[in-house]
């Protein structure tokens, strides 16, 4: 044992560390991840995202070196010190991560006076005033600490010199990069430094803080408003690799449908039945390829979930089938707010059973959202799951192919459910303190497991709110943007970041939510869009109308192109997705991510790669009619002219308004189908490669684009191998049916 007040245990895996400061339980997950667990709580509280997988049978070297206890895996040293100050090296002995020994050197960033002053006029100051937290742990900065991840927080790639907030919040006005919380909660940090990469996942649902050196530049830290310290530390060799472990612990986007990659048309609202129609023939007339239509608000009866509003939209089930004829797939919101009205199905259920969250003294919570009065539904319990999951058949039944979740937060408009109100977690009671951050989560995961029991296809959800793991359920979009070119800005690094975070399947408005979009936002909008794993046009009543053809010829025909080509890489995005599933890596993912020993990539926030073969430079200013674009190492070609450019430096390329820059690495082989104006048209019997210059290999994917079947074995894989100027392909075939023809595009040839 060391000597003086530290002392531990070894109980296989893990390790409980004892000093005059408590205990630490230290945990090697796998090689390369151990999870440090500090109780400060009577109660634990079980994790929501870390679910489905338990550690590996490690065996950690443990032993005392000095004054530490010193716990070695063949990837990772950690040495915990009296203090249970605790360090984290690699394996080789260079230190990745050190705790700060010192005390915070916290400031109040206002005076005494204008605190008072500030109060007598209404404001709530304690969010002002720095503070030490129930739950902190501080780390030491080393001076060159580049941050990504945390979701989709506002402002730039690199959260270096931020501060954030975790809680789940639902602000319609324009975020700006000074937003410290938006609609997600994913305390999930990547940290690139000279000495390598890292992640920090901090698993605790209340209110939480993060600061990234704003404070001091000495220090970053992470503190929690209750719960316990319960974090993991995450090495891998490089960004990919620690993304890949994060996403072994919290989950993996599935495979999702293929029609779900497809383009997405969405408003609210569409106020009627013939509304609908209007907008779906008028994309089949113009020819502009489209799968599905989100139906807002309006479709339900008064605005009470799991209903159908018969006046407005005919008879149940019609509409959609009309839709699915001409190959529309419906998509609904639903929202968690439940009215509140004796006699209503939803309500009478929820009350007879208790699945509505309560107040201390016993009563149903009441608040108010879109249906007037309403109660919410306890997501932390697992019956009110099965129950709500059980509702998704309604939806199924009448047609509808997916569900949009939203104001999960959960959004009230009569001020924030207080902390206090009762849920339950699992199997006990909880508070909204504890349980808010993850409300979104549970809904998604009951929506998740409701759709796959109602139809056992792969369930399509979506969902504003979040935490950490909610990749396994639902896709996400960044919430209520507006028409703003800071906003499409800003769409890059945030959809960038929530790739890193785990979340494959993400997008943004195109267009823009809020205020009104101009024909040319729209235009450079739908460039980001067709290359944004999810492509979802949507805008609100009080906005101007966007969807494609509302502008003019010229507005028409560059929405027409780029959607037209995101229906032509739809097998190249497929395959992402399947890679995904298997490897954790995101679709859209910023240049750091494969680059990150190239400084220039660290602060990109105006280019994205596509997987690791195209390269996505849009314009992203008004006016702007050349981009200044950086190209990694290597050769690059033009994926429209194949003109070649010289990797490791800056191009300024012409991009007028129908001219998104995009490139392809040399040596790509990229698969594309014809286009057709949705999914299913007809079948996929023709497989394009697009071949460009230099030696590469190709994995291609193949399977229903439905099912699970795949899981199964029912898939096919062709392996392209291209040298010397030929392509070769093997045929691993498992029961799917073959490609009539394969042909192949040579460019920049």
């Amino acid at each position: 044992m060391p000597s003086g007040s530290i002392s531990y245990e070894v109980h296989g895996s893990q390790v409980d560390i004892s000093s005059e400061d408590g205990l630490v339980c230290v945990t090697v997950w796998k090689d390369d991840i151990i999870h440090v667990f500090r109780p400060l709580q009577p109660k634990r509280y079980g994790s929501k995202a870390v679910t489905g997988v338990t550690p590996e049978q490690a065996e950690p070297v443990v032993c005392e070196e000095g004054d530490a206890v010193v716990i070695r895996t063949p990837s990772l040293m950690v040495k915990v010190y009296d203090g249970l100050f605790m360090d984290f090296y690699r394996a080789d002995g260079t230190l990745l991560c050190a705790d700060y020994r010192k005390e915070r050197q916290i400031r109040s960033v206002i005076s005494p006076r204008m605190q008072k002053l500030l109060a007598e006029e209404g404001h709530d100051i304690s969010r002002l005033l720095e503070r030490n937290y129930p739950v902190q742990t501080i780390k030491c900065m080393d001076g060159d600490e580049k941050f990504y991840g945390l979701g989709d927080k506002t402002g730039f790639l690199n959260k270096r010199n931020y501060e954030y907030e975790n809680w789940n919040t639902d602000d319609p006005h324009a975020h700006t990069d000074a937003y410290k919380a938006l609609y997600k909660s994913v305390p999930f940090l990547i940290t690139l430094k000279s000495q390598g990469v890292f992640g920090l996942f901090f698993d605790n649902t209340f209110r939480s803080h993060i600061n990234l050196g704003k404070e001091n530049r000495n220090y970053f830290y992470y503190g929690a408003e209750g719960g316990d310290l319960d974090y993991y530390f995450i090495g891998g060799n490089n960004m990919p690799e620690v993304v890949s472990n994060y996403t072994y612990l919290t989950g993996r986007t599935p495979l999702p449908q293929l029609w779900t990659l497809g383009y997405h048309q969405s408003r609210w609202g569409y106020e009627s039945a013939q509304d609908v129609r209007e907008v779906a023939a008028k994309f089949r007339s113009l020819k502009i390829p489209c799968d599905t239509i989100h139906f807002d608000l309006d479709y339900m009866d008064g605005f009470r979930v799991f209903t159908w509003n018969e006046g407005d939209f005919g008879a149940p089930g019609r509409l959609l089938e009309e839709l699915a004829r001409d190959g529309f797939k419906a998509v609904p919101i639903i929202d968690p707010g439940v009215k509140r009205e004796p006699g209503y199905d939803m309500y009478d259920e929820g009350v007879k059973e208790g699945y509505f969250v309560k107040s201390p003294d016993g009563e149903i919570y009441v608040n108010v959202v879109w249906p007037g009065e309403a109660v919410y539904p306890d997501f932390g319990s697992p019956d009110v799951r099965a129950w709500w999951g059980g509702k998704q058949k309604y939806l199924t039944d009448l047609g509808f192919k997916g569900v949009w979740n939203d104001m999960n937060e959960p959004a009230s408009f009569r001020g924030e459910l207080p902390d206090d109100i009762v849920f339950t977690d699992e199997d006990g009671p909880s508070s909204h303190a504890a349980m808010h951050n993850c409300y979104g989560h549970l809904m998604s995961q009951a929506t998740y497991e409701g759709l796959k029991r109602a139809d056992g296809k792969r369930p399509f959800v979506i969902t504003r709110a979040c935490y950490a793991g909610t990749q396994k359920y639902s896709t996400v979009w960044t919430g209520d943007n507006q028409s703003l070119w800071a906003h499409l800005a800003m769409a890059v690094p945030q959809l960038c970041n929530l790739g890193l975070s785990g979340f494959a399947f993400a997008g943004t408005d195109v267009g823009g939510f809020g205020a009104d979009t101009t024909p040319e936002l729209l235009c450079r909008w739908v460039q980001v869009g067709a290359f944004s794993p999810l492509f979802r046009n949507h805008s609100p009543k009080n906005t101007k109308r966007q969807e494609p053809w509302q502008f003019d010829e010229e507005t028409l025909a560059i929405n027409r192109k780029y959607i037209e080509l995101r229906y032509r890489l739809l097998p190249y995005f497929y395959d992402l997705f399947f890679e995904g599933e298997k490897t954790g890596y995101p679709v859209l993912r910023p240049l750091v991510f494969h680059y990150e020993n190239d400084p220039e990539t660290w602060n990109n926030n105006g280019e994205f790669l596509v997987g690791e073969n195209l390269l996505v430079a849009p314009v992203l200013e008004q006016g702007a009619t050349k981009k200044s674009v950086y190209l990694p190492e290597g050769t690059w070609y033009d994926f429209f002219t194949g003109k070649a450019f010289a990797g490791g430096q800056y191009h300024l390329v012409d991009a007028p308004l129908d001219v998104c820059p995009l490139f392809a690495k040399e040596g790509s082989l990229i698969p594309t189908y014809e286009v057709m104006q949705y999914v299913g048209e007809r079948p996929y019997d023709t497989l394009k490669m697009l071949v460009f210059p230099g030696d590469g290999q190709y994995v291609h994917y193949r399977d229903n684009g439905v099912d699970f079947a795949y899981r199964d074995g029912a898939s096919d894989r062709y392996v392209f191998t291209r040298s010397g100027g030929n392509v070769d392909v093997k045929i691993d075939r498992n029961g799917y049916e073959k490609y009539k023809k394969i042909e192949y595009i040579m460019i920049g040839t």
